[in-house]
């Protein structure tokens, strides 16, 4: 049996509590996948008004891998570091055969350093890797520095990446689903970067194409306040050009909390998540199920569910 090292961190020390650990190497068995790919184009993003850059760096294994069997999928998004939700995370990532973080899981407006929460939430990411597999973007609060063109980047997921955990600018084949994971670009670099990732994932698309996307569109009811709808301008304009299947996003926390809110929109023929986010130990969170065809959103205001097939988003249920 051939075992593959896909990624290994160089050197990088985690201090955790009284405990200091080296992160270890990931493999794979090949006999466990058939080919695949995970490509990282390593744009690095992001900044608040208008975001991440972009830069020149390739991670391509020479065996990457390719789960044959692809159906559970868990997002969850603005995190925030909210320990007590992400250890839920991790206890229930075995359930699933992927999960997406889509964005903010660090937070600017906590009391421990940014530099900290990185550290903390790799250790996360580990964890979560270990259970199963999982994927993350970057938010507004993840960005920790300027990238080679100068534009804000979350530096730190690098460091993600190298310890096997696809991320911003990566793109990820599995089974029949394509997972472009989006940064929050911060300028015109990384504008450009990812609009260059995306025309080269429709040339290859198979037969389910999802992206991560931190910010909902502008105009969604994914993006709807209570008083405003404050969404991305620029990512409905990618969506009417490549018409992804879905696109998994966060950034606001209030639609589906709200009456005319949504945790989830059609847009054409493709589906917009937004699970927004919620107090206590448990976040908002949305399952979906590429084998029944369903997706449902589950907080502490109640549950509602849908089915893909639907042409329309479904009235709400919860108010």
């Amino acid at each position: 049996m051939l075992e593959v090292v896909c990624y290994s961190p160089i050197g990088m020390l985690q201090r955790l509590g009284k405990g200091t650990k080296l992160l270890p190497k990931w493999t794979i068995r090949t006999s466990d996948f058939t080919c695949g790919s995970v490509v990282g184009k390593g744009i690095n993003n992001q900044g608040d008004s208008h975001r991440g850059g972009k830069n020149a760096s390739k991670i391509e294994p020479e065996n990457p891998p390719l789960i044959q069997t692809f159906v559970q999928i868990l997002l969850v998004s603005d995190l925030h570091y909210t320990l007590p939700q992400l250890d839920w995370v991790v206890r229930v990532a075995p359930s699933f055969d992927l999960v997406v973080l889509a964005g903010d899981s660090l937070d600017i407006s906590s009391a421990v350093s940014i530099d900290a929460q990185s550290v903390v939430i790799l250790r996360y990411l580990e964890l979560l890797q270990a259970a199963g597999r999982v994927v993350v973007s970057s938010g507004n609060h993840d960005l920790t520095g300027p990238d080679a063109s100068g534009e804000q980047s979350a530096l730190w997921l690098q460091e993600a990446r190298m310890s096997g955990v696809p991320s911003d600018g990566d793109s990820l084949l599995l089974s029949d689903t394509l997972i472009t994971i989006c940064p929050w670009w911060d300028g015109p670099v990384g504008r450009a970067g990812l609009q260059d990732q995306l025309a080269a994932d429709a040339l290859r698309r198979p037969r389910r194409w999802i992206w991560v996307y931190h910010w909902p569109p502008m105009g969604s009811p994914t993006c709807w306040t209570g008083r405003r709808h404050y969404g991305d301008a620029d990512i409905g304009g990618w969506i009417s050009e490549f018409q992804p299947d879905m696109v998994l996003t966060g950034h606001v926390h209030e639609p589906p909390f709200k009456p005319d809110g949504a945790w989830a929109d059609r847009i054409g023929n493709t589906w917009v998540f937004n699970a927004g986010r919620q107090i206590g130990p448990v976040p908002a969170h949305i399952e979906i199920d590429l084998a029944l065809g369903s997706a449902s959103w589950r907080s502490m205001m109640g549950a509602e569910a849908l089915k893909l097939t639907d042409l329309a988003r479904p009235a709400r249920s919860v108010f």
